[in-house]
């Protein structure tokens, strides 16, 4: 596979289809692919699954697609912040649906999917409403709740730099759900500050590599909140 090198972000997210799940980056606002998140919006496709950390802070970024209407159902681990009022008014009003799934089984969840593993059982969620209609069963005397993959058609990520191999390397907290999120979809697209040349990222430091990488566009807005 040869990572393409996008001019543009709205290049980044040509065929994403009505309909699609996709999975967005960040942790807050850090780690956010703002850009490909506006690209998203100009592009138009309507009615889609978004799987995140959170369910949009302020008016920005995975906010401004919920406002757009672009959304039907969000899958998250904190749908809401003092700053989420955009979601939190669409779900009231039943525009938007939401699945809670706790934050490491989100993470696992995706990873799972990268790892073509069909199903996990964890014990996070047993006993509350997260578990109901899910089948547990005991294992060495503690209760577990089976989890299913969350596997994307396209992964929207955002990363410090990229080389020409489609490499990548994160910056500090900006290193989030990304990684997983790119072993989990059909299509990654990566937005990063800067591409280098083959060579330049030392192997030992490369965090996702371009085997998982599709398309890289250099971004004008790469949040690294909390990542000084």
């Amino acid at each position: 596979m040869t990572t393409q090198f996008c001019p543009h972000a709205d290049d980044a997210v040509a065929g994403i289809k009505d309909g699609s799940t996709v999975l967005i980056g960040g942790f807050g606002m850090a780690g956010m692919p703002v850009d490909l998140i506006d690209a998203l919006i100009r592009q138009g496709a309507k009615d889609l699954v978004i799987v995140s950390n959170n369910a949009g802070n302020g008016e920005s970024g995975l906010a401004a697609l919920l406002a757009a209407g672009r959304v039907r159902k969000v899958i998250c681990s904190f749908p809401r912040q003092a700053d989420s009022y955009i979601f939190d008014d669409l779900y009231r009003s039943g525009r938007v649906e939401l699945e809670v799934v706790p934050q490491g089984n989100l993470a696992e969840r995706m990873r799972a999917a990268g790892a073509g593993i069909g199903a996990f059982f964890c014990p996070t969620g047993v006993g509350t409403l997260l578990a109901e209609g899910k089948e547990t069963r005991e294992i060495d005397g503690r209760t577990y709740v089976l989890e299913y993959p969350i596997k994307g058609d396209f992964a929207l990520i955002a990363a410090r730099k990229a080389d020409r191999m489609g490499n990548l390397v994160y910056r500090k907290t900006a290193r989030n759900f990304g990684p997983v999120m790119a072993t989990a979809a059909t299509t990654v697209v990566a937005q990063v500050r800067e591409i280098v040349e083959a060579g330049q990222i030392d192997p030992e430091n490369v965090v996702t590599p371009g085997i998982f990488v599709d398309r890289v566009v250099v971004g004008s807005v790469v949040q690294e909140v909390f990542a000084s």
